[in-house]
């Protein structure tokens, strides 16, 4: 449906790769945050009946996948760990406008990019591991990343102009090329 402007080269992967319980550590709390996200969206457009519905299959979804990743750092005898601040979210909703549609067509559009960085590396996590379990764990969370990149791009569709959701989603991604660009390597999603 669209593509990423910044394309996340091999440094990412190793820094990623080098300290991966770090890396887990930051993809629970994203998944957890990311289901928080969609109860949100539910809670502030309860009206907006498609998006609701699709709000609570993504925040069941998230949460499932948090606890995918809860198994795989239990596994490894380390603990959830605190939530950190993410610099890139915090880019990212710096781009909303203020006026009320506007703001709603920005969040689902972010959330539409946010998903497709997160299909990105974690497709290229699961490149990175060997053959087993935890491969096909992390190919099955990028597939349902690329689902959910979609999905708030078809709800912009559906509740504003094409037109207006096209070039403000360009808009977003060229800024979010410049976001990921000026962040440093480490173990962690963003």
């Amino acid at each position: 449906m669209f593509e990423l402007k910044y394309h996340t080269p091999p440094q990412w992967i190793e820094a990623v790769m080098a300290d991966f319980t770090t890396f887990l550590q930051d993809h629970a709390s994203a998944e957890k945050k990311a289901s928080g996200m969609a109860m949100s969206m539910l809670s502030n457009y309860p009206e907006r009946t498609k998006l609701v519905r699709a709000m609570i299959d993504l925040a069941i979804e998230e949460l499932i996948h948090f606890k995918q990743v809860l198994k795989l750092l239990s596994a490894r005898d380390a603990e959830l760990g605190n939530d950190m601040k993410d610099s890139y979210i915090k880019q990212i909703r710096g781009l909303f406008r203020s006026n009320p549609d506007d703001y709603f067509m920005d969040r689902l559009l972010t959330a539409g990019v946010i998903e497709a960085r997160g299909y990105e590396r974690f497709s290229l996590v699961a490149e990175a591991l060997a053959p087993g379990k935890d491969r096909e764990l992390y190919a099955a969370i990028a597939k349902s990343e690329e689902k959910h990149k979609n999905l708030f791009v078809e709800l912009a569709h559906e509740y504003f102009d094409n037109d207006k959701v096209d070039i403000r989603l360009e808009e977003i991604l060229i800024a979010e090329a410049k976001i990921c660009e000026a962040l440093p390597f480490r173990a962690a999603l963003h």
